[in-house]
């Protein structure tokens, strides 16, 4: 969608100023100016030039994602999976789900890339555009949620642990701080100064961590075929693969929302698409190849593990699956350094490394559109690429935030209970995302719209819907133990109101800055567009006294008309 040219800047001084008659006047005569006006002309302008440039290619596209969904949970989760169902059957056909929730999931930003494939940021363009109405309101709560909750303070915590007890120091609660600042500094400086060599890193990482389990998954296999003597009865697990499953619907239904996190970040590079050269049909390609990989190395790794740990050992132990697993490969006697444990841990380091990274980058582009959008202070500051031509105030609010959560929360409950608040309101924006997808279709319909170049199946995104639509559900179920028995020592749920009242508390601020405040103040909030000096494009608010808003509006309606009608039709998408 091809948005109007910049306002003049004598038309307009700031984004909280109020044009006053004086000023609408030369507006008027000046059609040229091309106001972006309308509900679905609302948003942040198309930069049909990226000002970032178009670093991201096919490899790129692949281990965007795969450094981004392959963490710290390939070591751990497959055997808090099996606690959960009870069986090794079952715990792999869970695996299969979680993979097919997530393929529809795809099918379904695919989709919304083909209306919009120079739109990046992901989720909080799509409802930007999925729901016009009320205007900015969607996207608002969404840029309230992501730009003060959404870090990656866990992933670098994880990796401070595990490399600090990989060199042998000790662990303290400051040191793992110190180390944990660190690797985010790190990786937001590195992000800062270079989109490709940013990108050059996140691949490397996710090279090493698709061979490191393709060397598990390879190992697993020579275990099965009897490669390994001290390895007994190796297949064992899978003689009856149903035996022992479980009948606890508490145990069930949790264990299928760790495996719904086991796959997430395939949408990150969505939130990059303008920075693609040809967009949809190379994410049409390699989005889903990338996730097929993960599915694939998932599934390997898993039979590794069940073909090498007998069961009772990985249902009692409370150590990772991943440990257990290399304690059986490489026994070391009491007295001798466990190298292969010493090489765990820096696979989990290197893992959590990758996923800071890959959230660092997807992350900071879906700030800056936020800030585009208009949705922040001062647009201008989220939308400029000076002066590394990396988007320098998102990478610097992302670490901020990571560092605060990080430092502040003591270790424990209130730690955790801030790194959980985010997932529900997620589940929540997800589901509607859905939901607005059939919106755009039936607005699609009803101007004739022509087809695009992909469209997901109608019963795709209808799973898609009632998986998400489960996954809100799930949180309120009571953990076994009673309602003080989940990851907190208060009530199981309470992220889960937070997480609401997160909602409704944006919804409130967003009711005073566009709703009960320009009432009081006799004005109405309007977009202009800009073009920065590096390239950029943002929307800034301004605000137009009501008594000459019909013919602000009436100035700019063929415009409106134009954007409008090119959107629904499709014109603006070759």
């Amino acid at each position: 969608m091809a948005y109007p040219s910049t306002l003049k800047k004598s038309m307009v001084t700031g984004s909280d100023e109020t044009l006053n008659q004086s000023r609408l006047d030369p507006i008027v005569e000046e059609q040229q100016s091309r106001i972006t006006v309308g509900d679905d002309a609302f948003g942040a302008p198309v930069e049909t030039v990226s000002p970032l440039g178009y670093h991201v290619d096919w490899i790129s596209v692949i281990f965007l994602n795969v450094s981004r969904i392959i963490g710290v949970g390939v070591f751990v989760t497959p055997a808090t999976i099996l606690r959960g169902v009870g069986s090794v059957g079952l715990s792999m056909i869970y695996w299969v789900i979680g993979f097919l929730f997530s393929a529809a999931s795809l099918c379904v930003y695919l989709e919304y890339l083909c209306y919009y494939p120079q739109r990046s940021g992901g989720i909080v363009t799509y409802l930007e555009k999925a729901f016009p109405r009320p205007r900015l309101m969607a996207p608002f709560l969404y840029a309230c949620l992501f730009c003060t909750l959404s870090t990656s303070s866990a992933a670098c915590i994880v990796f401070a642990e595990y490399i600090l007890l990989a060199l042998q120091y000790n662990i303290t609660k400051w040191n793992v701080r110190g180390v944990a600042v660190g690797l985010s500094t790190t990786m937001t400086l590195i992000c800062i100064l270079s989109t490709k060599w940013s990108l050059h890193f996140s691949n490397a990482i996710g090279m090493i961590k698709v061979l490191a389990l393709v060397l598990i998954a390879i190992t697993g296999l020579v275990v099965l075929c009897g490669g390994i003597p001290h390895v007994p009865n190796p297949g064992a697990n899978f003689s009856q693969p149903f035996h022992g499953t479980s009948n606890n619907v508490n145990g069930l239904v949790s264990a299928l929302l760790k495996i719904r996190f086991s796959y997430v970040g395939w949408e990150s590079v969505f939130s990059m698409v303008n920075e693609v050269k040809d967009p949809i049909p190379t994410l049409k390609k390699f989005a889903p190849l990338s996730l097929g990989v993960v599915f694939a190395l998932y599934i390997l790794v898993n039979v590794a593990y069940f073909a090498t740990v007998p069961l009772e050992k990985i249902k009692s132990s409370n150590e990772m699956i991943a440990n257990l697993f290399f304690e059986t490969i490489f026994p070391s006697s009491p007295d001798s350094t466990n190298i292969a444990l010493i090489v765990l841990q820096v696979l989990v380091a290197i893992s959590s490394l990758g996923s800071v990274i890959a959230a660092t980058i997807s992350a900071s582009r879906i700030i800056r559109e936020s800030g585009r959008q208009g949705l922040l202070p001062y647009p201008q500051i989220w939308a400029s690429t000076k002066p590394f031509n990396t988007p320098l105030a998102a990478y610097l609010l992302r670490w901020t935030v990571t560092s605060v959560l990080i430092v502040i929360p003591p270790p424990g409950d209130a730690f955790n209970f801030i790194v959980d608040l985010q997932y529900y309101p997620e589940s929540i924006y997800a589901f509607l995302l859905i939901i607005g997808l059939f919106l755009i279709r039936r607005r699609r319909r009803a101007v004739a719209a022509p087809s695009i170049p992909f469209r997901a199946w109608t019963f795709v995104a209808v799973f898609a819907l009632i998986v998400n639509l489960v996954i809100m559900i799930i949180p309120w179920v009571p953990p076994e133990g009673g309602i003080y028995a989940g990851d907190v020592s208060f009530f199981y749920a309470t992220y889960c109101i937070a997480g609401l009242g997160v909602i409704a508390l944006s919804c409130v601020i967003y009711y005073f800055w566009y709703v009960y405040f320009p009432r009081r103040g006799g004005y109405r909030i309007r977009q202009v567009t800009e073009k920065l000096s590096d390239g950029a494009q943002t929307s800034k608010i301004v605000k137009v006294p009501i008594e000459v808003l019909e013919e602000w509006d009436a100035a700019h309606v063929d415009d409106v008309e134009h954007l409008v009608g090119n959107e629904e039709r499709g014109e603006d998408q070759t």
